[in-house]
């Protein structure tokens, strides 16, 4: 993913790493918290904690969010 630009540790994303993200979106999705374009403040609060569970790796708000983003554009 390159370096990060804050001096934070960079997200690494395997192919099952991403999987589980997608079908943590997903749920979320199907639960009614992404109304538009984008997840409400309880998806996004919920995509890290599950995430964070499913994976043991803390990634924060802005991780997710620009994986989301990069997954739309593939």
């Amino acid at each position: 993913m390159g370096k990060p630009k804050d001096g934070g540790a960079s997200a690494t994303w395997e192919q099952d790493v991403k999987m589980i993200f997608c079908d943590l979106c997903i749920r979320e999705i199907e639960l009614g918290n992404r109304l538009t374009t984008h997840f409400n403040k309880e998806g996004w609060l919920n995509l890290m904690k599950n995430f964070s569970e499913k994976t043991r790796r803390e990634y924060d708000k802005v991780q997710l969010k620009n994986k989301w983003h990069q997954l739309k554009k593939d």
